[in-house]
């Protein structure tokens, strides 16, 4: 990994770690929509309840016996192979970088070595929080399952989708219909959970150093941004996108595990300060944004407790 050994003065946060001024800045004004925001009915017509009865008996793409995980041989997760990848915004090729993408006052850019690691193709769906609520009758947001099954959850917190994660973990290693390669991952001490910033960064932009997913220019036929409400996981196909991952620009913005303070990035101490009143790192930028905040690079915090209706996450096995 690429270290400096000072941040910009321009991106260290102050008081404490800059409260949620980054995240109103990047979000430009979508917490003013929220409160007018009326939630969509299911096809049916009516709200999605968390109980075994309401959850679907079929939907396309998806399991209905393996907890709405999608249908292929890896229950949606895709490996990210280990190596390095630059993080980070470069300034000079990317002009709308914002300062808290600088790495630091020497270098633009940092090069941070992953080793591999599993990541979810879609983010988690309403129908999949539906069915761990109905497995275990957490008390979350009901705004959370108001969209239709194959939407991407959304209105839910970073204690919410940690929830959803220790579940899946749980469920995933009890059960015959974990596929073999998952299996022995987890039973090698791998564990389900949230991405941090640099897993999330890496399966995004791949290793060519593009500014989106897609490429290096806005494309509003490739993610879902700059638009009303959430569409159904999957629905821009992106076939230049890193790893056939679907959805990491625009939907909703996506929780990490990752505490919000300055670059360089370094998982060695990637848990300092957590005694503070931490901010979460979120990524991806959400259906309400603009092309500028859909970017691979773009950093939102997140008041650990915040429900907003373009906040959700995406899932990784790894060993970390």
């Amino acid at each position: 990994m690429t270290t400096m050994a000072d941040t910009p003065s321009e991106s260290t946060p102050s008081s404490p770690r800059m409260g949620l001024t980054i995240l109103s800045a990047l979000v430009l004004g979508v917490t003013i929509w929220m409160s007018i925001h009326r939630p969509a009915e299911s096809p049916l017509g009516q709200p999605f309840a968390p109980t075994p009865e309401a959850l679907p008996t079929l939907l396309a793409g998806f399991r209905a016996d393996a907890w709405f995980l999608p249908d292929d041989d890896l229950l949606g997760f895709v490996e990210i192979p280990a190596g390095p990848f630059l993080m980070g915004s470069n300034p000079t090729s990317d002009p709308e970088a914002f300062d808290n993408e600088r790495w630091s006052v020497r270098s633009s850019q940092g090069t941070v070595q992953l080793p591999s690691y599993f990541i979810g193709r879609y983010e988690v769906t309403v129908a999949q929080f539906a069915a761990f609520i109905a497995a275990t009758g957490f008390d979350g947001s009901i705004d959370a399952l108001r969209d239709p099954p194959n939407h991407p959850v959304s209105g839910v917190s970073w204690p919410d989708a940690l929830s959803y994660c220790r579940w899946l973990d749980a469920t995933l290693r009890d059960s015959r219909l974990t596929p073999p390669v998952l299996q022995s991952q987890l039973a090698a001490g791998w564990r389900v959970t949230l991405p941090s910033e640099s897993e999330w960064e890496r399966a995004a932009r791949g290793i060519d150093n593009r500014i989106y997913p897609w490429g290096n220019h806005a494309r509003p036929d490739r993610a879902n941004y700059a638009s009303e409400s959430t569409q159904p996981v999957g629905s821009f196909l992106c076939p230049e996108c890193p790893f056939g991952l679907q959805d990491m620009s625009g939907n909703v913005w996506e929780w990490t595990r990752s505490p919000y303070q300055p670059y360089p990035f370094d998982p060695t101490n990637d848990r300092d300060q957590l005694d503070a009143d931490a901010l979460w790192v979120m990524r991806g930028g959400s259906f309400r944004d603009p092309a500028r905040n859909v970017r691979a690079a773009v950093r939102g915090g997140g008041d650990p407790g915040a429900r907003r209706p373009f906040m959700g996450f995406r899932l990784v096995i790894t060993r970390h």
